[in-house]
């Protein structure tokens, strides 16, 4: 998922859709699905076929009914890939369990056929700020593997137990029919929460939720409330702006990072597992930070930790929401681990930022891996041995995902430089106050900057032969180029 949200508001989406069909098509991004994979995608569509210990398939008829779940999903507004869907309740003598069903959609890829190479191909679903590009076809991301309400799909059913503190005491998963009820989104879960009308087994988002933000302070874990950016008009005029993210995106992401502990810790036990593991990051870089805090006005006690930091932040405030978008650079360096018949050790098995053992697993309509850790996980759970074709996989794993990971990236970088520059093409020539972000180590006259008003991020360059640029400090630039799908925009100081 990328790191840099952008959305184009209805306002402002004309003047930047040809441009931004014109860069899919530099990236050589596909329009379409092969017409062998798109054939494999109907017919899978029509008659699922569930992968069962030894090799075997089933019908969805031969699944565990667990269509009384009364499960709902909350995603954004006109969402239709949906990957999870949960239901929470309490247990008897105290504590939580969380029913989260996550999309089976290793129930219509077959292993070595035309959609799976597609999949293995694409990577991961990529994100324009008009349109999505998908990892799969429309007709399984957002039909016959979706879990859209009041439809029967098969999942991976994971089971959830949590003591009255949010800890986990037992976890368990199996393929199961199920049959989501509602489709909710962030901003209408919110309301229905904080005026105390949501029915209980929504209302139980909060109470957990900030349960597991209590434990994940606890470990020293960072949770990085990145805003969104969204394209909208003032008079006349497109500009960039900040959306702060709801409480209610924290609470869900922590059922799905719960649900990758768990995960991990379920391949961990078993010998055999792929993990989502992030360095520690290097002091020099949270150093840097530290200098951009201060000229942001960001209060950062020389006692306080960067986890602890991030937790004071409010999303809302601009100031803010620019340092939060700086932090993304502390998670460079993530990878996977694949391990397979020896667990690794614990430095090698630890998501810095998660600070814990995680994996990726509630995101298979749109991620790769997901799907095999759904197998890894069914089959530890189920105390069998995983498929032959999820191990053939498993070593090649780790470098398709950065392969996929590096495109996405690009994806994301080339949007915002369009965006930018199709954003202040008309204003070349003004001055701006910035904050100077970034310096390149071999080139100090060279670096990057980040306006105050509009929220853009560019290159800055000065003379060659002229005083290095001050990191983390407030400037002032001027605008030299702003040329939409051709130069991203660069300033000088002014």
């Amino acid at each position: 998922m990328p790191r840099r949200h952008m959305h184009v508001t209805d306002a402002a989406e004309a003047p930047l859709r040809a441009a931004l069909r014109e860069l899919r098509g530099q990236l050589e991004i596909p329009e379409h699905f092969p017409l062998t994979a798109q054939a494999e995608a109907e017919s899978a569509a029509r008659a699922p076929r569930i992968p069962a210990p030894g090799g075997n398939v089933v019908t969805e008829h031969s699944l565990e009914d667990a269509t009384d779940l009364p499960l709902f999903t909350i995603d954004p507004p006109g969402s239709l890939d949906l990957d999870q869907a949960m239901f929470l309740s309490r247990r008897r003598g105290g504590g939580f369990r969380v029913h989260y069903a996550i999309a089976d959609i290793a129930s219509f890829v077959t292993p070595g056929g035309a959609l799976d190479a597609e999949a293995h191909h694409r990577v991961t679903t990529l994100y324009f700020p008009d349109e999505r590009v998908p990892l799969h076809p429309h007709a399984l991301s957002e039909g016959a593997a979706s879990l859209l309400p009041d439809q029967d799909r098969p999942a991976v059913l994971w089971e959830l137990d949590l003591d009255a503190h949010g800890a986990l005491t037992a976890a368990s998963v199996r393929r199961a029919l199920v049959r989501s009820r509602a489709r909710l989104h962030y901003a209408g879960v919110q309301h229905v929460i904080d005026d105390r009308t949501a029915e209980e087994p929504l209302a139980l988002l909060r109470d957990i939720g900030l349960l597991r933000e209590e434990r994940e302070i606890a470990r020293g874990a960072i949770s990085l409330n990145v805003p969104e950016q969204e394209i909208v008009e003032h008079d006349g005029r497109y500009t960039l702006e900040y959306r702060a993210p709801l409480p209610a995106d924290g609470w869900n992401a922590q059922i799905s990072l719960l649900t990758g502990m768990a995960a991990a810790d379920l391949m961990l036990t078993s010998g055999t597992g792929i993990l989502r593991t992030l360095p520690t990051a290097p002091d020099g870089s949270v150093a840097r930070l530290r200098l951009t805090a201060r000229a942001l006005g960001v209060d950062w006690p020389h006692h306080t930790s960067y986890a602890a930091l991030i937790r004071t932040l409010d999303p809302r405030r601009a100031t803010h929401a620019a340092f939060l978008q700086e932090c993304t650079t502390l998670l460079r360096g993530a990878g996977y681990t694949v391990f397979d018949g020896t667990a690794p050790a614990a430095a090698h098995a630890l998501h810095a930022a998660v600070a814990a053992p995680y994996a990726h697993t509630t995101a298979p309509l749109r991620r790769l891996v997901d799907r095999y850790t759904s197998e890894l996980c069914l089959a530890a759970s189920a105390g069998t041995d995983p498929p032959d074709w999820v191990r053939t996989a498993l070593p090649a794993l780790p470098q398709e995902m950065q392969t996929g990971t590096h495109r996405a990236n690009q994806v994301e970088r080339a949007c915002v430089d369009l965006v930018e520059a199709a954003l202040l093409r008309d204003r070349v020539g003004e001055i701006f106050e910035a904050l100077v972000v970034e310096i390149q180590e071999q080139h100090p006259t060279q670096g990057t900057v980040h306006l105050y008003e509009p929220a853009v991020i560019g290159h800055i360059e000065t003379t060659p032969d002229g005083p290095g640029l001050p990191l983390g400090h407030r400037i002032r630039v001027r605008l030299t180029t702003a040329e939409p799908g051709r130069e991203p925009v660069r300033f000088t100081p002014v």
